[in-house]
Parts: C-alpha cells; sequence; structure tokens
C-alpha cells in the first residue's frame, strides 16, 4: 500500500511437510503496517494468524518453507544472518506470546530476564539495567516492582506474567510489536486491563502494533486495521471503522454474530459458524469458506476469488457475492 510502510508482508506463504501431505499455513498474504499504526489480525484457530507472525519474525519451524518478502524498516529480513536477526529481535521487533507460562523461563528470575534483555540490546551495566527493570515494572502496572525482580515466573498470577512479558518486549523500545492472542487464558476484567495497558504503551512510545486475536471484540476501537485471515489467506481487510460500518466478507459477518451481546436475553444461544474449517493439507478448488456461506452459489465451489478492492482503495475481500448483495433478502 504506501511506499514508507515500516512492515511489508509482500505474498508471504508458508508451507509445512506432514505425513499428510504439504500443510501450506498461510497462503499469499500480502500486509503493511506503518509506524505507530496498528494492525489486528483476526480468524478462527488454525486460520495461520500466528503461523504468520512467527513468518514475520523469522521463527518458523525448520522444516518450513517459506516464500515471498517481509521487509521491515528497510530490510529484507529472509536475506538476514541469524545473528543480525537475532540482534533485531527484542530491539526493534518484539513479540508478547499468548501463553507467559511458557514464554518466560521457568528457572530464571524475573529481574534476570529482564536485566539480561537490557545488557545484551542496550549494553547497559547492572545497576543501570536494574534500575531500567524496576521501571519498566511499575510502568506496566506491577505492584512493589523492586520485590518482583527476585521472584520466578510460578509466583505470579497469569496477569501478572502477561505484563511482565510486555514489560520485556517493550524494555528496548521497539518499532514494533506483535501481540499473539495476549489474553488468551486471562479472566475478561484482566484481559480488559492488558488490552488498555498495550494501547496506552503504544501511544505512548509511537510505536507500531499488530494485535492477533480470534475475537473481532478485542480489535474494535483498538486497531487502525483489521485483516481477517480464513484457510491462511486475507479474505477481508479494511480500515477498522469501515469494516464494522460495512463488513463485505460473510465470514466476517458470521464472526463479529459469535460475539456475546449484552442486550441478548439470558440463556440466548450464541450462533455458531456452521461446519468445519478446510484440511489445509487439502485445499479446495474454490472459495474456502464456500461450504459453510449461506451466500455460496456454484461459482463458489468452482473459483477462488481474489482479494479485491470494495467501494474504496482501502477496503478490500474476497468474495463473489458480498454481504451488501443480500442485504435486502432477509440476510
Amino acid at each position: 500500500m504506501t511506499g514508507n510502510a515500516l512492515l511489508s508482508v509482500e505474498d508471504v506463504s508458508v508451507e509445512l511437510p506432514t505425513p499428510r501431505g504439504n500443510l501450506r499455513a498461510v497462503d499469499h498474504v500480502d500486509l503493511t503496517v506503518g509506524a505507530g499504526q496498528t494492525l489486528g489480525i483476526v480468524g478462527e484457530s488454525g486460520c495461520g494468524k500466528t503461523m504468520l507472525s512467527r513468518a514475520i519474525l523469522q521463527l518458523l519451524p525448520k522444516k518450513a518453507k517459506l516464500t515471498g518478502r517481509v521487509m521491515f524498516d528497510g530490510q529484507n529480513l529472509l536475506q538476514l544472518s541469524p545473528e543480525k536477526l537475532r540482534k533485531l529481535r527484542g530491539r526493534s521487533l518484539a513479540v508478547v506470546f499468548q501463553d507467559p507460562m511458557t514464554s518466560l523461563n521457568p528457572v530464571l528470575t524475573i529481574g534476570t530476564q529482564l536485566i539480561e534483555t537490557l545488557k545484551e540490546h542496550l549494553e547497559l551495566d547492572e545497576a543501570t539495567a536494574v534500575k531500567r527493570s524496576i521501571e519498566l515494572l511499575a510502568a506496566v502496572g506491577i505492584p512493589a516492582p523492586e520485590q518482583r525482580l527476585a521472584q520466578y515466573p510460578h509466583q505470579l498470577s497469569g496477569g501478572m506474567r502477561q505484563r511482565v512479558a510486555i514489560a520485556i518486549a517493550l524494555s528496548c523500545e521497539p518499532k514494533l510489536l506483535i501481540a499473539d492472542e495476549p489474553t488468551t487464558a486471562l479472566d475478561v476484567t484482566i484481559q480488559a486491563q492488558i488490552l488498555d495497558l498495550l494501547a496506552r504503551e503504544q501511544r505512548r512510545r509511537h510505536m507500531a502494533m499488530i494485535i492477533i486475536t480470534h475475537d473481532l471484540g478485542v480489535v474494535a476501537g483498538r486497531t487502525d486495521e483489521v485483516a481477517v485471515m480464513y484457510a491462511g489467506r486475507v479474505v477481508e481487510r479494511a480500515p477498522t471503522p469501515a469494516l464494522f460500518k460495512k463488513m463485505r466478507m460473510p465470514y466476517t459477518e458470521a464472526l463479529l454474530a459469535a460475539l456475546p451481546r449484552l442486550d441478548a436475553a439470558p440463556h440466548t444461544p450464541l450462533p455458531a459458524i456452521s461446519g468445519r474449517p478446510p484440511d489445509p493439507t487439502r485445499p479446495l478448488k474454490g472459495c474456502s469458506f464456500s461450504p459453510r456461506c449461506r451466500y455460496a452459489v456454484a461459482r463458489c465451489h468452482t473459483e477462488k476469488p481474489a482479494l479485491a478492492q470494495a467501494d474504496s482503495l482501502e477496503h478490500q475481500f474476497a468474495c463473489f457475492h458480498p454481504i451488501e448483495v443480500h442485504a435486502g433478502a432477509g440476510a
């Protein structure tokens, strides 16, 4: 899209070998993120969101085959040496994984993990690194930060562990932060606190951010743009207000309908998306969503729609029969 994007994912595909054949986890994805912008990537489990983030971070399994181009801050990440990638990750490109219990080292104290990061990437001395670690823990809302430095991950609650993971990710003032399902397994009130914390720090530091989630409610009001993924492809992409005002892809509509509503009567069943996602080792000839789509016609089962622009250049969708066509037909 823009020529000065901080991150540009260009025609990226990821294939993984399995006993049943090659599994295409990411299928020709194009995305851009500008400096200071927030992109939401939304979709069901298994749609390729996390594999796409690992392709950006260059943290794919050894046997994975990656094609395309990932440009970050003027550098092609696919051409960087392992040493240069290691220096880039953490310093300019940071990540918050969905499970802090597995992303934090269980045998090292919180202080050790923070201080090591600061000394490695920013070359701070011990005293300065300790002081900066305390400031970071306080900034992410952890009480008594001096005492927490001596504690281990298992001594903290899930919400506290996630705050520590965020503090480590933010410690080197990254240009881009990838938050992969940052609120998984946290209760609702803690989820809101973590999301608000990420939004506050993103604005304060003017860093770019990618929020990966299965919940459209998480990206509403917290992102500049949303990309909806299904079966490894981006099937709809638009500025966040435009997407919620006039979504075109039936899959996006189904995701939104599955959210609980505060004004719904008690015990109202949640609408579910019928059927199941396609087998990624057996790609369908037509639209991947067609077996589950109530608008599908014969063409949808035989041709794969391209991601094309709608009313504006910024709003794109991959559908032969967008929702607007059916709006007056009891859709």
